[in-house]
């Protein structure tokens, strides 16, 4: 049989609430005859108080304990003066006999007997306990058998010869000098039907009063167990709603525990994957537009030199030549960005001067940008260096600077800075206007995003140039940011560690 966990957790704490109530019975009714026992010790011990005082004056008047050793009776009169009265002295009021009834109060000469050994009822006419009815009977405790008299140096003198010298003991004193100890041996475990009867009812009255707490600490476990695995079920249910493609489906967050934050976790988690669902889907969208278009001009250009209608002229082939390249630049940009989501793209890392890489890439790209109608302005420390990969340092630096060629206005300037700070390096490529909305600056480095979706291919690119530079810097533990420049244009700053691994 397959139990469910909330199955288990119900066992388990039924389990535990049992075997806490079988200990805590235990115990207990170990600790009550250890108690109970204690107890009828100590009241037997303030009824023999007026037998200590009897036996310390009988030794002030003798001066010793000579004269009880081997005197049973005489021990007896002094330590139970009932027993003594019994002997020859004279009854006290107590002993009278209850005056006879008035004539009309009296019983009919037909009446049964009465029953000498039946407990008077009590005020309210219910029967005694047991132990009361024992005593009513017979009276209190013979405590004879238990008692032994030792003197002041711990010696025997008369009575119980087994009594243990830790037992309760009470203090015997004459003139204010201690002069002897009563020992009471201790008190056997219940033996006769009485007493055993008395345990029995403490044990019934314990085992309903456990069976009553497990009984309901046995509901309270059924519904702590099932209030503890709701949320678990909510995010089992959510788990497979996941799976099946509901990337909608979210979790109410009603508790601040554990479980809350994991419910947290997991609508995070929700949003996240629709996020790049929809993500993929554009990605899709966004791919076939950008092959479509540059095979669209090919198409057309080519049915045009086959219909007559353009003749094949260098000017012709170049435009051609110009698609088809745009075409082997998106593929090639579609590639490396697979690449570093596989975690495949090449890296060799070395220590370089990332001042040196950056003088090289501009003066490579100076002409473009003066053609292009903008001054290129550079500024840098003599040594910036860095741990990296030169080949993807360069192209960083060239994507950047492309970016801000096709998005910059003529007349315009680039600004580009690279300097050592502490611990790394910090590049900043920054141009004049037109800038780029505040709203826009998050989702720059997204694939496939422009700013105007309707520009021009041959301004704007396919929107992979600044994906491809997010993924070199992230594969450089580095950061990348973009924000409005202070000269009116797009200011991106790149942070890379010195240590880069």
């Amino acid at each position: 049989m397959h139990l469910k966990l909330w199955h288990r957790l119900f066992i388990a704490f039924a389990a535990l609430s049992v075997l806490a109530l079988a200990a805590f019975a235990f115990w207990q009714q170990q600790g009550f005859r250890r108690g109970f026992l204690g107890y009828l010790d100590e009241v037997a011990l303030e009824r023999l108080q007026p037998a200590s005082v009897r036996l310390g004056a009988a030794y002030a008047e003798n001066g010793s304990w000579d004269f009880l050793r081997d005197r049973p009776d005489r021990f007896v009169e002094l330590v139970d003066e009932r027993r003594g009265r019994g002997r020859g002295d004279p009854p006290g009021p107590d002993d009278q006999p209850p005056p006879p009834p008035p004539p009309d109060e009296r019983a009919p000469d037909d009446a049964p007997p009465p029953d000498l050994d039946a407990p008077p009822p009590d005020a309210r006419g219910d029967r005694p306990p047991p132990g009361m009815r024992r005593m009513l009977r017979h009276g209190p405790p013979d405590l004879m058998p238990r008692l032994v008299l030792v003197d002041a140096n711990g010696a025997r003198v008369i009575g119980r010869a087994d009594v243990p010298s830790d037992a309760p003991t009470l203090a015997i004193e004459s003139n204010g000098v201690r002069v002897g100890t009563l020992r009471l041996a201790p008190l056997p475990q219940p033996s006769d039907a009485v007493d055993v009867a008395f345990a029995r009812e403490q044990l019934r009255s314990a085992s309903i009063a456990a069976a009553v707490v497990l009984a309901l600490a046995l509901v309270v476990a059924f519904a702590f167990a099932r209030t503890l695995l709701r949320p678990v079920n909510a995010l089992a249910s959510g788990t497979r709603s996941l799976a099946a493609g509901d990337y909608a489906r979210r979790i109410e967050v009603e508790r601040e525990d554990e479980l809350g934050r994991l419910a947290v976790d997991f609508n995070h988690l929700a949003a996240t994957l629709e996020q790049h669902r929809d993500a993929r889907r554009r990605w899709g969208a966004d791919i076939a537009h950008e092959l479509r278009t540059p095979l669209s001009v090919l198409r057309g250009e080519i049915q045009a030199l086959q219909d007559g209608v353009r003749t094949p002229t260098p000017a012709a082939l170049d435009s051609l030549n110009a698609e088809c390249e745009r075409l082997g630049s998106l593929i090639e940009d579609l590639y490396e960005l697979s690449l570093a989501d596989a975690g495949a793209l090449e890296y060799r890392f070395e220590r370089i001067d990332l001042a040196e890489i950056v003088a090289d890439i501009v003066d490579a790209q100076r002409s473009a940008c003066v053609d292009a109608g903008l001054a290129i302005e550079t500024t840098a420390d003599a040594t910036v260096p860095v741990r990296g990969d030169a080949r993807r340092l360069s192209q960083l630096v060239a994507n950047l600077l492309a970016n801000a060629r096709r998005y910059t206005d003529a007349p315009g300037r680039i600004r580009v800075e690279a300097r050592a700070v502490r611990g790394g390096a910090q590049l900043i490529v920054e141009d004049t206007a037109p800038g780029v909305p505040a709203d826009a600056l998050p989702r720059l480095f997204d694939r496939l995003y422009r700013v105007e979706s309707s520009r021009s291919r041959a301004a704007g690119g396919a929107g992979l140039g600044l994906a491809i530079c997010r993924a070199i810097v992230e594969a450089h533990d580095g950061r990348i940011e973009a924000t409005a420049s202070p000269i009116g244009g797009l200011r991106v700053v790149v942070e890379l560690p010195e240590g880069a691994a």
